[in-house]
């Protein structure tokens, strides 16, 4: 292959010409970007001012395309940046109609653009919305959690949510399907002692359901826990007949893990073991297993001994 040898002052030639081309390039790139241009962008409704007497759903989704005067430079930064804008839209017309023409609020939402970024228009221009009677519920608040305790800690009782319960209005057809209000989750690590604090709600979906208040008191009552053993009477159940029926033994061992600090007072009347007569009468159970029908929310249980229990039908 043939190399083409340059004279020095055929190089700098060559070199002179390629810098003024990629110099003529970037004055051409940088007037064309400068020019102002009109192109689309998505944008995200937030609505305010939402009617109070008027429960309302939207008949179309909560983005439109909104044209915008800007230079190439904003056109460009606009296609590389992927998140989708929001414009705030004035809702208090619905009071006595069931649209919203977004034109008509174009100076008010453009006082809050740049002037090199104003809005000339919306697809669609305009929104409407359903209408249905509005209600208002009280529901319980749920606790999402997410918590590690440490090595022999645990939770010791029930969680306290203060308050429990939330008002929550809105259209009575969505309304209707809300059974509780979800916290956001309630994240520890390695917790050995009762937690106290305050947890933000779940945020509303809906841009016409409301719930107060937003924030909820948490205590989470936190113990060391231990094992403990109990002897344990068996009761039998199911004895419709009244059969004359000996139980062998008649008291079972039964470890479980309790709070350290309710060690004392979780006696054998915080438990009933019992045996159940019908798996003998209708399925033929030769022994009897023994089944922990009653125990204090914050025990677990380990182990029982024995889980079986021989028993004797006199006739």
């Amino acid at each position: 292959m043939a190399i083409i040898k340059l004279s020095a002052t055929e190089r700098r030639r060559v070199s002179a010409f390629f810098t003024c081309l990629v110099l003529a390039v970037l004055a051409w790139v940088f007037t064309v970007l400068s020019n102002t241009y009109s192109y689309t962008i998505k944008t995200v409704l937030n609505f305010k001012n939402t009617p109070q007497k008027r429960a309302f759903h939207s008949l179309q989704s909560d983005t439109v395309n909104a044209t915008v005067n800007g230079t190439g430079w904003e056109m460009l930064f606009s296609k590389l940046h992927k998140e989708a804008g929001s414009i705030s839209v004035d809702l208090r017309s619905l009071e006595y109609k069931s649209y919203i023409v977004l034109s008509t609020q174009l100076s008010q939402i453009n006082t809050k653009k740049e002037v090199e970024q104003q809005i000339t228009g919306f697809n669609p221009d305009t929104l409407y919305f359903d209408f249905s009677n509005r209600k208002v519920k009280r529901v319980p608040i749920q606790l999402v959690t997410a918590v590690k305790y440490k090595h022999q800690f645990s939770q010791s009782g029930n969680v306290i949510l203060n308050p429990a319960y939330v008002i929550i209005n809105g259209p009575a057809n969505i309304i209707d399907k809300i059974q509780t209000w979800k916290t956001d989750t309630l994240e520890s690590d390695s917790i050995s002692e009762t937690i106290n604090t305050r947890l933000t709600l779940q945020p509303v979906r809906e841009g016409n359901v409301s719930v107060f208040p937003k924030t909820v008191e948490v205590t989470v009552p936190v113990d060391e826990y231990t094992e403990k053993t109990l002897e344990i009477p068996v009761k039998m159940i199911n004895n419709y007949n009244y059969d004359d029926v000996k139980i062998f033994p008649q008291k079972v061992k039964v470890t479980f893990t309790t709070a350290l600090s309710r060690y004392a007072q979780t006696d054998e009347d915080f438990f009933e073991a019992t045996v159940d007569l019908d798996l003998w009468r209708k399925h033929g159970y030769k022994v009897l297993p023994v089944v922990i029908f009653k125990s204090p929310s914050y025990c677990k249980i380990v182990k029982i001994e024995p889980q079986n229990i021989d028993f004797i039908v006199k006739k």
